[in-house]
């Protein structure tokens, strides 16, 4: 892993989100209550953006298209919300539940930076 810088830091305002390309990866990056926050910006549900995903009181983040949550800090499933049951049993041969990538952040003379 390495650190990269993605933005300045004063670009990413109180409930700001961005997504940012690092490589090969799109990261959501979100400063939340103060606080910084870098994850994969596609969910791994469907792949589908993770970008307007609402935070909950209890620090996760849920993914707006299938409602399942993912913790802030580590990403790990905080509620799976299975598929409806008639498309249940073929969409589970491509979705299996599993967290949500975190990346760690660090602000740096001015800048955000996320380890990758």
């Amino acid at each position: 892993m390495s650190w990269t810088k993605v933005m300045a830091v004063d670009a990413l305002q109180p409930g700001g989100r961005e997504v940012v390309k690092v490589g090969d990866r799109q990261i959501l990056v979100l400063n939340h209550e103060g606080k910084l926050y870098a994850m994969d910006s596609i969910c791994p549900h469907l792949k589908l953006s993770m970008k307007k995903g609402k935070i909950t009181p209890e620090g996760a983040i849920v993914c707006p298209w299938h409602r399942s949550a993912f913790d802030l800090c580590s990403g790990e499933v905080k509620e799976w919300t299975p598929w409806p049951p008639l498309v249940g049993k073929a969409m589970g041969l491509v979705s299996k539940e599993k967290a949500l990538p975190i990346f760690s952040t660090r602000v740096e003379e001015g800048s955000i930076w996320v380890e990758v």
